[in-house]
């Protein structure tokens, strides 16, 4: 285990491993993809960390004490027309590129099996032990194999996503991914049903899923082929929190499934610091908003909302009457000048605060000025809010991100934005709703705030999360020291 400074303070004297993590090219799987590299080798073992150097330079910096043991790996990402240079990770795709960055990404599927030739030709100690990669890398898994090294899945999402999957795909395995179509329900992680994907969602991720595009390989395509190379899956949650999904997962999905914790960031840790972009003002701010009364909004990086739809939440956020502090991603091609309604930050100068620039979610979520997170959902931010028990108001962009809006809301964590069923649109009526039935001080913002605390308990066991990734460590040396 490490201490607080990152050092490592277990006394085993079993051999290190080597283990190669490679994730996928976005920041919700790289940045949970480091939280384990940096857990592995603060129990003394070595990770070669892959991914493109672009991204690996936006990464925060492991731990001093950790560093020597985290050796980041860099394969240049192929340039292909119409990919915009240095567009090295999803969230710097403009809208309609995202088949052409996986098709740049099986590019690297020569170099990575260059890196896997001369790791295993230094012999023992330097020949990789295990290969840790996404549902995406197929190639990988494969090269993994035909060099006889072991290769595990990592998921980063909730088992009770893949239960549902899981069960599409038994039936119908064109629909893996998808949700299973229009009614499939999943459950609320302890059993219990949730409501089903609307319409929109349901029709976008099938076409999310099953479309082959420029790469010639679709999602589910992918999932499948990299997981028939697997030893095992490893899964971003823990038996607390799902309980009667990940124990159904096995199953269904034909191999051992051994969860690795949530990885919660630490709040002093390095993606709480600053790195300057202009946020000098953003905590000040919140110094001088009373407790429990700002909104935090942030949609993450990836999808950004269409300029129709932001000037919606704006109004919305407005007319709701309580602070915010609005982490906002600019829609391409429009101008700072148009994208929020004319007046609004004039009419809600002082209580509200909007940033388009980097912001450091995880000091303002820590804030006790903060009352409410709204999120799209995304696992890493679902679990920061959760980090600090704030409840959530949901509106879920892209992938899974409505299946978590679906488990938190079963949980009773929060309420999403109400939607069109059949476009996935919404008024700013509907998020005025949304935000005071968070908010407003009574009865169901009492649930929402316990039970938000309740799960808080759970995400920040530091007990918990570690023995997961203890139990995730023998699971990896069972199979390959002996």
């Amino acid at each position: 285990m490490a201490g607080a400074d990152g050092a490592v303070v277990s006394s085993s004297r079993q051999r290190a491993m080597h283990v190669v993590i490679f994730p996928w090219l976005a920041f919700g799987h790289l940045l949970p993809g480091l939280e384990l590299a940096q857990r592995l080798a603060s129990r003394g073992h070595r990770v070669s960390f892959v991914s493109t150097p672009r991204n690996l330079a936006r990464l925060p910096p492991p731990p001093p004490a950790l560093a020597p043991r985290v050796d980041l790996v860099a394969l240049p990402l192929p340039r292909l027309d119409g990919l915009p240079d240095g567009a090295e990770s999803t969230n710097d795709l403009p809208s309609g590129a995202f088949e052409l960055h996986r098709k740049a990404f099986d590019g690297l599927a020569a170099p990575f099996s260059a890196f896997l030739d001369a790791a295993c030709a230094q012999g023992p100690g330097s020949r990789p032990d295990w290969v840790l990669l996404d549902n995406f890398h197929h190639w990988a898994a494969a090269a993994a194999v035909d060099r006889k090294v072991p290769c595990a899945m990592l998921l980063h999402l909730p088992a009770t996503i893949f239960a549902a999957l899981a069960d599409a795909a038994q039936t119908r395995p064109e629909l893996a991914g998808t949700g299973g179509g229009q009614q499939q329900h999943e459950a609320t992680g302890d059993g219990q049903p949730a409501a089903a994907a609307p319409r929109f969602e349901a029709e976008r991720n099938r076409n999310l899923y099953s479309t082959e595009g420029a790469s010639g390989i679709s999602v589910g395509q992918r999932f499948f082929l990299t997981m028939r190379c697997c030893s095992f899956v490893g899964l971003r949650t823990c038996a607390e929190l799902e309980p009667e999904a990940l124990s159904r997962l096995p199953t269904l999905f034909g191999k051992p499934v051994v969860p690795f914790g949530l990885l919660p960031p630490s709040p002093d840790g390095a993606r709480a610091a600053g790195n300057g972009g202009g946020t000098d003002a953003i905590i000040p701010w919140l110094d001088a908003q009373p407790a429990e009364t700002v909104v935090y909004v942030a949609l993450g990086s990836e999808v950004p909302l269409s300029i129709e739809l932001v000037h919606e939440l704006a109004l919305g956020l407005e007319l709701a009457g309580f602070p915010f502090l609005w982490a906002l991603r600019k829609p391409v091609g429009v101008g700072d000048a148009d994208i929020l309604p004319p007046g609004f930050e004039e009419r809600t100068r002082g209580r509200g605060l909007v940033a388009m620039g980097w912001v450091p979610q995880i000091s303002i979520l820590a804030h006790g000025a903060v009352g409410a997170f709204l999120t799209h959902c995304g696992w890493n931010s679902t679990i920061e809010g959760l980090l600090f028990g704030r409840p959530l108001i949901m509106l879920p962009i892209h992938g899974d991100q409505g299946s978590n809006a679906r488990l938190m809301e079963g949980r009773q964590i929060g309420v999403q934005v109400p939607r069109d069923e059949e476009d996935g649109s919404f008024d700013r009526h509907a998020v005025v709703r949304a935000v005071r039935a968070v908010m407003s001080e009574d009865e169901s913002r009492k649930t929402f705030v316990a039970n938000a605390r309740k799960l808080q308990e759970m995400v920040a066991d530091r007990t918990c999360q570690e023995r997961c990734i203890d139990e995730f460590v023998e699971r990896l040396r069972s199979s390959c020291l002996g």
